[in-house]
C-alpha cells in the first residue's frame, strides 16, 4: 500500500475582497501560521515529494514543509480548482509515488470526501475538508483503501 497526503490549502484572503487574478490570491496571516504549523503536523511522516496546484495559496501552504524536508514544490494543473478527482487519480495511479504530499483546493477535497463515503472507506461525517487540513490516504493499486483525517493546525 502506498501513502498520499492530500492537503487543502490553508486560509487565504477573502475571494470576495480580492480584485486580482484569483490564482495569485495569497494566504492570510492565519494561513501563513497554519503553513508553518504543517511542518510539525508532518514530523511523524516520511515525505518523498511535494506536488501543488499552481495557485499561490496552495504553493504557500507547502513551501515551509518543502524547505524542512529539502524538497522542491512541483506545481501541476492536475491539482488546480475544477479538476475533481481526475487529477488526484493521476497521482494515485503512479506506482512510483509513495509518501507524496498533494496540495490542492476545497472543491477537490470535497469530491474526495464524497467519494470516500460513497465507497464506504469512511463513514458520513467522519473527517472533513477544513482549510489547512490533511487526509492521509492508503492507496492499494490505484484506489483509496483507507483514510485518516488530520484536522487543520
Amino acid at each position: 500500500m502506498r501513502t498520499f497526503y492530500v492537503v487543502r490549502h490553508a486560509k487565504a484572503g477573502s475571494r470576495g475582497h480580492w480584485t486580482g487574478d484569483d490564482r495569485l490570491r495569497p494566504l492570510s496571516k492565519k494561513g501563513l501560521k497554519q503553513a508553518e504549523e504543517l511542518v510539525n503536523v508532518f514530523k511523524p511522516f516520511p515525505i518523498s515529494a511535494i506536488f501543488s496546484s499552481p495557485y499561490l495559496r496552495c504553493v504557500q501552504t507547502v513551501e515551509r514543509l518543502a524547505r524542512a524536508h529539502r524538497l522542491a514544490v512541483e506545481t501541476t494543473d492536475s491539482l488546480a480548482e475544477g479538476h475533481g478527482l481526475t487529477g488526484l487519480n493521476e497521482f494515485f495511479g503512479d506506482r512510483n509515488l509513495d509518501h507524496a504530499v498533494l496540495s490542492t483546493h476545497g472543491d477537490i477535497v470535497w469530491d474526495l470526501v464524497e467519494d470516500l463515503v460513497s465507497r464506504h472507506v469512511i463513514k458520513p461525517g467522519e473527517g472533513g475538508f477544513a482549510k489547512g487540513s490533511t487526509w492521509v490516504l492508503g492507496v492499494d493499486d490505484s484506489a483509496v483503501a483507507e483514510a485518516r483525517y488530520i484536522p487543520a493546525p
